[in-house]
């Protein structure tokens, strides 16, 4: 009974390590997509390629149920995937719905027609392909009405949270938050629109000010998932062992895993 989780990089370990704290008997076998990274410069028909292929080669392990822990996949890939590819004895899930719910106060499940809600101006961190797609006003725009969305592309803080280097990915931040803050002076609400962007939750909060309320996507994914597999307990896959495997360099993939959930990570090449 084992769930995929997948991500171009390391981003969606965020995901995966909330899904565990949550779910700590569920198989998970995660995949990095690393030797590919980063998606979020690539175009929509190449983002859709790759994360078909890894998608297939997480229901090689077991996996029926994938939850793409990628923004740039979920924006690009997710949609045609569930409309022309996906087999009915399997589910690709995104992260987007979940952080959406939370922001328009909805529950899961819930498709009466898009409301007023208390949320006027919504500030998007996001990389370039995700803020492109407008994926995010797309799924917002099926639930609620009269919200501004402001999106800023934050180039360069994947890569440097991939490297490790703090001190760049911080300065990064504060320049995109500032640049953000230029076109909307007032935001209510930040959604860090890429699965990375948890590690640096504290920086983007203190650059927007407490009064803005931040979401982030990790634990609110892995609600959302404990709440579907209770209502589809029949998508735990056949999967019995969590693993993580990349199509990167394993030996250097499990050494900036390590650094970046702070916890012993061992990858397997693909």
């Amino acid at each position: 009974m084992a769930v995929g989780i997948f991500d171009s990089g390391l981003g969606g370990l965020t995901v995966l390590d909330a899904v565990h704290h949550r779910m700590p008997d569920l198989p998970l076998a995660y995949m990095g997509d690393n030797a590919h990274a980063p998606y979020g410069v690539r175009d929509a028909d190449d983002v859709y390629h790759l994360t078909k292929n890894a998608v297939e080669r997480l229901w090689q392990e077991g996996c029926d149920l994938v939850i793409l822990a990628c923004n740039t996949a979920s924006a690009a890939a997710l949609r045609r995937m569930q409309e022309s590819w996906i087999p009915s004895d399997k589910r690709v899930l995104g992260v987007f719905v979940p952080l959406i719910e939370a922001l328009t106060e909805r529950q899961w499940g819930d498709n009466s027609p898009p409301r007023e809600v208390a949320v006027k101006n919504v500030a998007l961190f996001a990389t370039p392909a995700t803020v492109s797609s407008r994926a995010f006003q797309r799924e917002l725009a099926f639930r609620a009405i009269g919200v501004d969305v402001e999106a800023q592309s934050c180039g360069g803080v994947v890569d440097a949270i991939e490297e490790g280097d703090k001190i760049l990915a911080e300065a990064l931040v504060r320049s995109h938050v500032s640049a953000l803050l230029r076109k909307m002076p007032n935001p209510q609400a930040a959604i860090l629109g890429c699965t990375h962007y948890p590690i640096m939750q504290d920086i983007f909060q203190d650059a927007l000010g407490p009064s803005v309320k931040v979401f982030s996507q990790a634990s609110l994914v892995a609600d959302s998932l404990a709440d579907y597999l209770d209502r589809h307990p029949n998508m735990k896959g056949s999967g019995q062992v969590s693993k993580f495997i990349t199509t990167g360099d394993a030996e250097q993939v499990s050494v900036q895993a390590t650094t970046f959930l702070r916890r012993k990570i061992v990858f397997d090449t693909v």
